[in-house]
């Protein structure tokens, strides 16, 4: 498979991911969007200029969808403020996280493992921080905003977006073993024939 293949089959199951997940935003599957994002900067990094658009796009088209069927206009849903445009950077600063770890990585390395907790985390707080700071302080949905309502409010969603990113993230960890393992054997199979 050529290189531009596999950058669009990558993206394509990103999209899918996304697109499947994010229709149920609250329901049974957690939502991945941030998990794919930062997929996205580490397997996509260098098609960035063509995959974080698609799937940002891929993003708002899924919420417009969503709130279409609700019967509600798009942009008069608590949402869509000035704010939902700031997922924008929210979400780049999850490929950002991905893309920085990819120029980092060393397969079968452990210094690697403790990169990708470090990227993770920074890039789920970064993100929360430019998600959750501008729908708090920016839209109409908070009444009163106040600093200490706002770092309550960081704090009670921080943990859980942080568990959902990581669950999918080590789904995609354990993907990204596995290919490398099996493009070992193969490699191992055509020296030895």
């Amino acid at each position: 498979m050529n290189l531009v293949a596999k950058r669009a089959t990558i993206l394509t199951v990103l999209a899918v991911v996304m697109a499947v997940t994010r229709l149920h935003h609250f329901g049974v599957i957690p939502d991945a969007s941030w998990a794919v994002f930062f997929a996205g900067g580490f397997w996509l990094r260098h098609w960035s200029r063509v995959a974080f658009p698609v799937l940002m796009a891929l993003a708002v088209l899924v919420d417009f969808l969503v709130i279409q069927s609700q019967g509600i206009s798009f942009f008069q849903h608590y949402c869509v403020s000035l704010a939902y445009w700031c997922l924008i950077p929210a979400y780049y600063a999850m490929w950002a996280g991905g893309a920085w770890l990819r120029r980092h990585y060393v397969a079968d390395n452990w210094r690697s493992a403790g990169l990708a907790v470090a990227s993770v985390l920074a890039s789920v707080a970064l993100c929360h921080l430019i998600a959750q700071g501008s729908f708090y302080w920016i839209s109409d949905s908070v009444a009163n905003p106040t600093a200490n309502g706002w770092w309550m409010n960081y704090g009670d969603w921080f943990l859980p977006y942080l568990r959902v990113t990581t669950m999918y993230i080590t789904a995609a960890a354990i993907a990204q073993v596995i290919a490398e393992q099996v493009a070992r054997s193969r490699g191992n199979l055509v020296r030895q024939g």
